[in-house]
């Protein structure tokens, strides 16, 4: 939609979404973020993958209710076919079925549209730096979730002991993951920066064979840490 400056290179973002008048004003602000280029909008899954083909993309700003061909099926074909194009969920919806299903399918993020602008284009930029991002709301949802299911069978990797070698503020960074802080909160609440949280978060990853933060969630549960 804006024509590309000279710099640095922006994310290629599509927006979906059926209701034009969320799409085309989200489209809009997004479209004035400096790192950020909206090359699509659309209005069904049919429309994303036609674009993602057209490509390139990086992010796909992704409703779950729409026509034809919803969000959840649209992300998990474009995870199938499309690995490189990351997936943020942008919806009213933070059921369970809605939230699992999305994250199921391989969406990176998943957002609530109470999110400020800021929160959607930190969440983009997130998801076009291969990291994931729940806004608060979704992760205590799946926090609820976790703790009401029964125990997992013995071979669970939720239930798998976390690896030795993860240091006591590794540790630490998990814990305050499964209770819902995002990495803005985790820096406030050990008076680190932010970027030190995402060396934390990745080194952490890598240790214990984590996908993702939902993972993540389920793993400090399984550790006892939240």
């Amino acid at each position: 939609m804006n024509e590309q400056s000279e710099g640095p290179a922006r994310l290629k973002v599509i927006v979906a979404d059926d209701q034009a008048a969320v799409r085309e004003p989200l489209a809009a602000v997004l479209g004035l973020a400096e790192d950020i280029d909206v090359v699509a909008a659309a209005a069904d899954g049919t429309e994303v993958l036609a674009a993602v083909a057209a490509g390139p993309v990086d992010v796909v700003l992704m409703d779950l209710r729409m026509p034809v061909l919803d969000g959840i099926e649209t992300t998990r074909r474009l995870t199938e076919e499309h690995p490189e194009v990351a997936v943020v969920v942008l919806t009213t919806f933070a059921d369970d079925e809605s939230i699992l299903g999305a994250l199921g399918a391989g969406a990176r993020g998943y957002l609530t549209k109470n999110a400020g602008r800021q929160d959607i284009t930190r969440a983009i930029l997130a998801a076009g730096a291969g990291q994931s991002v729940l806004d608060r709301e979704v992760q205590n949802r799946l926090l609820a979730t976790a703790r009401t299911k029964a125990a997992p069978a013995p071979g669970d990797a939720a239930r798998q002991p976390l690896p030795d070698d993860l240091t006591p503020r590794e540790r630490e960074v998990l814990a305050l993951i499964g209770q819902g802080l995002s990495n803005r909160g985790i820096a406030e609440k050990l008076f680190i920066s932010e970027a030190t949280v995402k060396t934390h978060i990745n080194n952490l990853f890598a240790k214990a064979h984590i996908r993702d933060r939902a993972d993540a969630v389920r793993r400090a549960i399984g550790a006892g840490l939240a």
